[in-house]
This record gives structure tokens, sequence and C-alpha cells, in this order.
């Protein structure tokens, strides 16, 4: 009776989960951690790597974890001048 009764409440939370996170989306509200670099950062990274900078070098001046540079140049679709890989 209890189990019943319980994963009939779990299924209202989770309509009400959906519903909200709906209502949100339509208010513009975007979930999920902010993006670490974006705008004139992103741009600024993309000429630095066009201009011949390295990788690691890019991560050092711009203070960016390797793998988030690596995962937002492949979210901008940039694939490099050289066409060298990621390593």
């Amino acid at each position: 009776m209890f189990g019943a009764l319980a994963q009939y409440e779990r299924a209202l939370i989770q309509e009400r989960v959906v519903a909200g996170l709906a209502a949100a989306r339509k208010r513009g509200r975007i979930g999920g951690r902010p993006q670490a670099i974006t705008g004139e950062k992103l741009e600024a990274i993309v000429a630095a790597l066009d201009g011949g900078m390295s990788k690691a070098a890019v991560c050092r001046n711009f203070g960016v974890k390797r793998t988030t540079l690596i995962e937002t140049l492949a979210r901008v679709g940039w694939t490099g001048s050289r066409g060298a890989s990621s390593r």
C-alpha cells in the first residue's frame, strides 16, 4: 500500500519538475553551468590560435583548462588552420 502511494507521489513530483523546467525554458532560462569561454574571450582565443599560438600557451594566457578549451572549440566548430589534431 505504502509502495503504491510512494510511487504515485514520485510521479507527481516528476510531473511538477518537468512542468517547471518547461516554464523556465519559455521564460528564457537556460539551465546548467554557464559557459567558461564566450564572446570576446572566444574571439581572442580563436585569433590567437589562428595566429599560431599553441593550445597550451592559450590556456596559460587566458586562464582556462585545456579540456575546456578543446570542448569549446569543438562546440563552435573551430578546426584549426594547421589541421593538427587536438593533441
